[in-house]
Parts: structure tokens; C-alpha cells; sequence
């Protein structure tokens, strides 16, 4: 019989973490989050926090490997206007079948949010690039990941 403690099963450990960052305005080439090592991106969410005003503004993520020749690949296409957003509102990663997808959005935040194989990357950043403006409301990010190797962890950008 399999045991379960803390909702994981017994013998085996829960590898999931997730870290947040604070709730501040969107602004083109903002470091999200420091990644050391090679992880999973299993979720990644922006929620809003404040509103926006009616900037058309939109949110795309992108990532910089940290390597001797840095590297940036688009993690997501950019998402449709986040103008008027209200409090709760969200963007969660898609990528159901390659990178770039436009990202899943909506007004009540309860979205699809798990990505269906998930993301790789090594060591690097995850930004963001802001289309139109800057958001005027504040956001607030958060990713869910899985170490790949011993040592592995992801670090919020305040």
C-alpha cells in the first residue's frame, strides 16, 4: 500500500517550486527571473494586480541563456492588448505544440496554465518585451518549475 503524506506520495519527493515576484509595472526588458542550472518551466502566470489604463499594451516572454554567446528564444508570440485589464486578471504560457503560441488570457484568471510537455531551459533570464507602452497598472509574475539537475533553482526579480 502506497502511502501519502502532504499530498505526495511517500518515497517519493515533490520536485515542484514556484516562486513569485512582487507586484510592479510592466516595462520592456524586465528581468522576471534568475534560473541557475537547467530547469522545467512547468507554469508561468502574470496576474494583474491594479488595473491598466487604456494602453494597448502587450506582454510577450522571452528567454536569454546565460552562455559565453547569450542566446534569446520567444517563449510566447506577444499576447492581444492588455488595455483596461482589471484586477485578476491573467496571461498564462500555451505551448501545446511549439514555442511562440499566443499566450491564453482572461478577465476572471481561471485559465489553462500547465504547459503540455512543459519548457527546458539552462541557466539565464526570463524577460518580458512590452509592446506600445508600459503597463500603468502592476503586475505580478509567478513560475512553477522542476530543478533539472542538483543545484537548479529560479530566483525572483524585484
Amino acid at each position: 500500500m502506497t502511502a501519502i503524506i502532504n499530498n505526495a506520495v511517500a518515497g517519493l519527493s515533490n520536485s515542484d517550486h514556484v516562486v513569485k515576484t512582487g507586484a510592479k509595472v510592466m516595462v520592456t526588458d524586465d528581468t522576471l527571473f534568475t534560473v541557475t542550472g537547467s530547469i522545467q518551466i512547468l507554469s508561468l502566470v502574470s496576474e494583474c494586480v491594479t488595473a491598466n489604463n487604456a494602453t494597448a499594451s502587450t506582454l510577450l516572454w522571452k528567454y536569454t541563456t546565460a552562455a559565453a554567446s547569450p542566446l534569446t528564444t520567444n517563449l510566447s508570440a506577444a499576447s492581444t492588448t492588455l488595455a483596461s485589464t482589471v484586477s485578476g486578471y491573467a496571461v498564462v504560457l500555451a505551448t501545446s505544440s511549439s514555442l511562440g503560441e499566443a499566450p491564453n488570457q482572461g478577465a476572471s484568471g481561471v485559465l489553462l496554465n500547465t504547459p503540455q510537455r512543459g519548457v527546458r531551459v539552462p541557466a539565464g533570464a526570463l524577460k518580458i518585451t512590452i509592446a506600445v507602452g508600459s503597463t500603468t497598472g502592476t503586475w505580478r509574475h509567478y513560475i512553477r518549475y522542476e530543478p533539472l539537475e542538483d543545484g537548479a533553482y529560479v530566483v525572483a526579480n524585484q
